[in-house]
């Protein structure tokens, strides 16, 4: 089998639908997902080695579920589906969906038959996550039931020879502890897979691709310092040499003595051609008065677009634009399936009247994986691990109109939080740590005098891929630290508050 082909994650509308997609790339193998009503038609284009069918908040049998087309079952690719999934696939083929009369949620007790293809290895008495009302009431002809709990009759189910499988648990959640081996089982033993999407095929695959679509032209890479960028400079390069030119641009919205690095490190160590475009004045200027935080972003994305275009003029017949699009930045600029949480500057940031074709070779990779091709590339750690910073920058982390003095303020404060955290031994324990300015001000006292100055939030995450986030419990020694430093270095300030708040309900960067 090809490592190139992809299992297809379709999503109904599950909290886990991409962590589903993650589980099976951990196994090494890759795994898209897509959304619920992708056609027959298209699916048969993909040419995937396998579908998985996602779990989702609704019922099978009320008006309006999202539909499954039961043709998908006709392509002789195997299908695996996972709750909702399972309940789709049954009821499209000819099984009863129903109310058992006992729901069940959370850490379930599930006896299973051991000679079940996705149970190899699994204890009969086992644990898993689930969270249904409904069940599987009768099975589809030639199906049988292979896993059962209290609750559900039928928790699993499978039709060895067309290869269809279903659990009515989750086995991508932690809580279902064997749940990565079922879905390698299924990767493996049904879709025929074999573990060879690695870092080092995905450098092979992508260097390949970007010397099919680029062929001879020049190409300018968009180049912030941050490692999504870095280890796309980096991958063109190693396609095409010095047909690319990296551009970096100085919005003003950088940390501090983030400009001399990304100089130093491109333009010294990795010997690639490399364009310094001063533009503070130019961005701060288009941002003048502007609050909403979308707007910021497409103005933010389109003023570095005319830049690279202006750039690549200058450089006589640049075709192509390396961005280090990432697959979760894909995800929470909207989909069918996915509800758009913020235009990132370089997905729905981007102008309409784009001159320059995209090229993207980190468009279906997660962060952590980018950081796996990057150590393949021998990128020096201090760049593989830095912590993820927003093309926009500081822009969206003043939260109000962006001035000068708010961002000396902020980036100041910024300073002295990430000195504080990297002495702690906590930069590579957290996700992000970063400072957050809101434009308000509240009054303090110092030197027996009354102030009026703004308040730095302080926002420190855990997190795998930054879909999900939990607020990192960072020591109070250090918050301490942080926030006597903060107030006494930082001037403006009189406040140091801390953000506990988890993505979901929040997202990791305020705007």
């Amino acid at each position: 089998m090809s490592a190139d082909r992809p299992i297809l994650v379709l999503d109904f509308g599950a909290q886990y639908a991409q962590l589903i997609a993650r589980r099976i790339r951990e196994c090494r193998v890759l795994s898209e997902l897509v959304p619920h009503d992708i056609s027959v038609e298209e699916i048969r284009r993909r040419d995937p080695v396998g579908i998985v069918l996602s779990g989702g908040p609704a019922s099978v049998n009320e008006p309006g579920a999202p539909a499954l087309d039961a043709g998908l079952f006709d392509l002789g690719i195997p299908v695996l589906g996972i709750c909702y999934g399972m309940q789709s696939m049954a009821q499209a083929l000819g099984g009863e969906v129903g109310r058992t009369g006992t729901g069940e949620f959370g850490k379930t007790e599930i006896e299973i038959q051991s000679d079940a293809v996705l149970f190899h290895g699994v204890p009969a008495t086992h644990t898993c996550w689930m969270s249904h009302n409904d069940s599987v009431t009768r099975l589809p002809d030639g199906f049988r039931a292979t896993a059962s709990t209290a609750g559900a009759p039928t928790a699993a189910m499978e039709h060895v020879e067309r290869r269809l499988h279903a659990v009515q648990f989750h086995p991508e959640v932690m809580h279902t502890p064997m749940g990565t081996e079922m879905l390698e089982r299924f990767a493996y033993e049904v879709c025929g897979q074999d573990g060879t999407w690695t870092p080092q095929h995905v450098i092979d695959e992508q260097v390949a691709r970007i010397r099919a679509q680029v062929g001879d032209q020049k190409v300018l890479c968009a180049l912030s310092g941050g490692v999504d960028s870095a280890v796309a400079a980096l991958l063109v390069h190693k396609a095409v040499g010095d047909q690319l030119t990296c551009v970096f641009v100085d919005h003003g919205m950088l940390r501090e003595g983030e400009a001399e690095q990304v100089v130093e490190t491109f333009g010294n160590h990795y010997k690639v051609p490399l364009v310094h475009v001063q533009a503070q004045d130019r961005f701060l200027g288009l941002l003048a008065g502007v609050t909403d935080p979308e707007q910021k972003r497409k103005i933010i994305g389109e003023a570095f677009i005319r830049i690279f275009e202006e750039e690549s003029r200058r450089l006589d017949g640049v075709k192509f634009l390396v961005q280090g699009t990432l697959y979760s930045d894909v995800i929470e600029s909207g989909s069918k399936t996915a509800a758009k949480i913020k235009s990132h500057h370089n997905v729905g940031g981007l102008p309409d009247d784009m001159d320059l074709e995209l090229c993207e070779p980190l468009r279906l990779l997660f962060k952590d994986e980018v950081r796996r091709v990057g150590i393949e590339l021998g990128m020096p750690d201090r760049m593989v691990w830095r912590q993820p910073f927003p093309g926009p920058g500081l822009g969206i982390r003043i939260i109000g109109d962006i001035t000068r003095e708010r961002l000396d303020i902020l980036r100041r404060a910024d300073f002295v939080l990430q000195e504080e955290v990297r002495a702690a031994g906590w930069y590579n324990q957290v996700w992000q740590s970063f400072a957050v300015l809101p434009c308000i001000k509240s009054v303090g006292v110092m030197g027996d005098a009354r102030t009026y100055e703004y308040p730095i939030i302080v926002r420190a995450v855990t997190s795998e891929d930054a879909m999900t986030a939990d607020w990192a419990r960072l020591p109070y020694d250090l918050l301490e630290r942080i926030s006597t430093r903060i107030i006494n270095e930082v001037q403006g300030v009189n406040r140091v508050a801390l953000d506990i708040s988890s993505k979901p309900p929040g997202t990791i960067e305020w705007e």
